[in-house]
């Protein structure tokens, strides 16, 4: 590995100078970073460590009732969560996916997102919770949508000088439930070949008032599946409803064929684990 300068900021304004003056990459977990370092794939001539920065490093309620995560946040404290176990269960179920339990002290849900895998597994269901992500630079904070921060395999739509530290989650609604499944061929330490995360809301009568599914591996980045989205809202979350989300998420998906799977089976993965994902939603929505 190469030698570097490490930086250690206690605030967003010392953080964005760091990144302004260096060519630097912000360190969260660095259990992407630090490897493609010592491999040679990514050169560093300074590391800006953001887990000293308070807004990076808890989570916190927000004043409209709900949730900033700091992109600097384990991935095991974000599953541990009892605000997010609650209220957003696809998002703790997602944390306990990435990696092993070691890497899960270390990694950051941060880094799942900017590391801008197509398989990475925190974002579905951050997705389809409506999360936006909080963007700080030189010009000051901003804000945007979070699927919209992914330009491509490893590519943020992040600005030199500009770092992720806040997901901004906004609150739930009543009789509301969210999940996240994948498939992959080994139980841990593996990649996706495909992940489903969906958030629905019911109304009294079960029906359909909102729909959010968002899918991993079978596009360039992760995607909305709207057709998927539209066959839901209205209708009765019954057994047919749920076939015709997962059939509508196939013709949403647009994978690849490569080694770990041809693109007609993780076209029926994605119909699977939608059916799967909603099916535990309503179950979650009956037990509440």
């Amino acid at each position: 590995m190469d030698v570097f300068d490490y930086h250690r900021p206690a605030t967003i304004a010392e953080l964005t100078g760091m990144l302004a003056s260096n060519d630097a990459r912000p360190l969260a977990g660095g259990t992407d970073l630090i490897p493609q370092m010592r491999e040679g794939r990514r050169k560093v001539a300074a590391i800006i460590d953001i887990k000293h920065v308070e807004a990076c490093r808890v989570i916190a309620p927000l004043p409209d009732g709900g949730l900033a995560i700091g992109a600097a946040v384990s991935s095991t404290t974000v599953a541990r969560d009892e605000r997010i176990r609650r209220d957003y269960p696809g998002i703790a179920a997602a944390a306990l996916l990435i990696g092993s339990y070691q890497v899960q002290n270390r990694a950051s849900l941060g880094g799942n997102i900017c590391n801008a895998a197509p398989s990475a597994d925190a974002v579905p269901p951050l997705i389809a919770h409506g999360a936006r992500a909080e963007i700080a630079g030189s010009a000051g904070l901003r804000e945007i949508p979070l699927e919209e921060i992914f330009a491509g395999p490893g590519r943020t739509h992040l600005a030199p000088g500009e770092v992720l530290t806040r997901i901004l989650l906004p609150p739930v609604a009543v009789r509301s439930a969210s999940h996240y499944l994948r498939f992959t061929p080994r139980r841990e330490m593996d990649i996706a070949i495909a992940g489903v995360g969906g958030f629905i809301v019911l109304d009294e009568a079960g029906t359909v008032t909102q729909a959010r599914i968002a899918l991993a591996s079978v596009a360039p980045k992760p995607i909305r599946a709207p057709s998927a989205e539209a066959a839901l809202i209205g209708a009765s979350l019954d057994d047919a409803t749920i076939h015709a989300a997962g059939e509508a998420a196939r013709g949403d998906a647009s994978p690849i064929s490569d080694t770990r799977g041809s693109a007609d089976y993780r076209r029926e993965l994605v119909a699977v684990l939608t059916r799967r994902v909603l099916t535990h939603c309503r179950q979650l929505i009956d037990q509440a």
